[in-house]
């Protein structure tokens, strides 16, 4: 059932906070006000003392289904989002098999219409020999994410690097492009000077800097020379961050940009510690980064906060350094992470939920999604800031069962997540016979 209200909870929304109730029928948003009432017997949630937010909307995760099962799946990671207060996410190509035609990409569709708690949506892959396929993705602008470029290799070996590829899928295509952007030749020439390269602490020095801005600033240059509208995933540098605006709000970008969680909490002097655990691409580099992308978060510069959330075995991650594969679990504790930041003051919990909620549905066109609003879908998240959330092996969710957070206590605690106005996690309990719905968008 997914009519009832939700009493006396503290909304966060569009820049603001109200002691508001919500009331929710047929999985939307009804009403927002003061002294609202059920009807008949309609469940009621108790929020006082809680805070409402919208549902954080993931714009780039890995969930590995199909082929690569013994990492994740759709629905184990779905699960782990709904926890973390994540309630919508789009999934990147690099499966096994790749999502590199139509009918691939529709398989992971109905993988997430059968499994996913969540709601879902996927990018269509491109790769150096498949331009037509990705380019019939046009007819199909209203229900795809996307279409994503690896202009860098990462998990999963699609990297682009043919330029009359490139070209053509910035000329054409009439979707958001979003790009991995590391530069191989760089990479290359820095593996040569590290042939010993033993431990993590030098993937930063592999997979630096200056791989970052060069393969930022080809995609930005392709895409200003056609009108491109390009989403550069996961910077990761200082020096990236002259090559994006705050002068135009979100909605009139043409380019936009994300940082994930781990690059604003991680630095490169925590390899002593973690080790593979952090290693992931691009990576976790110098601190006078993460200063920089804080500064650029605060003044939007930045546009969306992340997680490229993209889990391996334990097992996997034990190898030596150059054996061990790249990437980071993070969609459970992304948005509990950020609440520790604002309980820091390094970060308004408005900020927050614009950068996790509101830019993500903007940035893509997501329709009714993304905020409090009379007659959007209720994927809502009721917080409680005066609790603690300790991650330890019992409570994580991923498929892979751990986390670099692992006996790390946040500062506040998920109490409800509700996704269409169903509650699909509700202290610790999540209710698997309600599934998300796909995503659509306004284009």
């Amino acid at each position: 059932m997914n009519n009832l209200i939700i009493k006396g909870a503290t909304i966060v929304n569009e820049g603001k906070e109200e002691l508001k109730d919500v009331l929710i029928k047929d999985g939307r948003i009804d009403q927002v006000g003061e002294n609202l009432h059920p009807h008949g017997n309609m469940r009621v949630i108790n929020a006082e003392g809680l805070y409402l937010l919208p549902g954080a909307i993931d714009d780039q995760v890995h969930f590995r289904e199909p082929g690569l099962t013994h990492k994740a799946t759709i629905a184990s990671e779905a699960r782990a989002a709904v926890a973390g207060g994540v309630t919508s996410f789009m999934e990147m190509p690099n499966t096994n098999p790749a999502a590199l035609t139509q009918e691939l990409l529709e398989v992971k569709y109905e993988i997430g219409r059968n499994t996913s708690v969540a709601n879902y949506s996927f990018f269509m892959g491109v790769a150096n020999d498949n331009t037509d396929e990705v380019l019939r993705t046009n007819d199909r602008k209203k229900d795809v994410a996307g279409v994503k470029i690896f202009m860098g290799s990462s998990t999963g070996n699609m990297l682009v690097d043919n330029y009359m590829t490139l070209n053509r899928i910035f000329s054409e295509s009439e979707l958001l492009i979003a790009t991995h952007c590391e530069d191989e030749r760089i990479i290359k020439a820095n593996k040569e000077k590290y042939p010993d390269a033993n431990d993590a602490s030098f993937h930063p020095l592999i997979r630096d800097a200056e791989a970052c801005f060069e393969s930022s600033f080809s995609a930005i240059q392709l895409a200003k020379k056609y009108n491109s509208r390009l989403h550069i995933l996961h910077i990761s540098t200082a020096k990236e961050l002259q090559l994006f605006t705050n002068l135009f709000p979100l909605e009139d970008k043409r380019i936009t940009s994300e940082v994930c969680v781990h690059h604003l909490h991680f630095t490169s002097d925590d390899y002593a510690h973690y080790g593979n655990l952090i290693k992931c691409n691009p990576a976790i580099k110098a601190p006078e980064n993460k200063n920089a992308l804080w500064d650029a978060l605060l003044d939007d510069r930045l546009d969306i906060i992340a997680t490229d959330h993209a889990p391996h075995t334990w097992e996997e991650k034990q190898q030596p350094y150059q054996a061990a594969p790249s990437g980071v679990p993070l969609v459970q504790h992304s948005l509990l992470l950020m609440l520790e930041y604002v309980k820091a003051r390094k970060i308004s919990l408005e900020k927050v939920v614009e950068k996790m909620c509101h830019a993500p549905a903007t940035c893509f066109q997501i329709a009714d999604r993304g905020f409090i609003r009379e007659g959007y879908f209720a994927d809502l998240v009721l917080v409680d800031m005066n609790d603690t959330t300790t991650v330890s092996k019992e409570n994580i969710l991923y498929h892979c069962g751990w986390s670099p957070f692992e006996g790390h206590s946040f500062p506040a605690q998920i109490k409800y997540t509700l996704v269409n106005g169903n509650v699909v996690y509700e202290d610790g309990t999540i209710n698997d016979s309600i599934k998300g719905q796909r995503l659509s968008f306004n284009r």
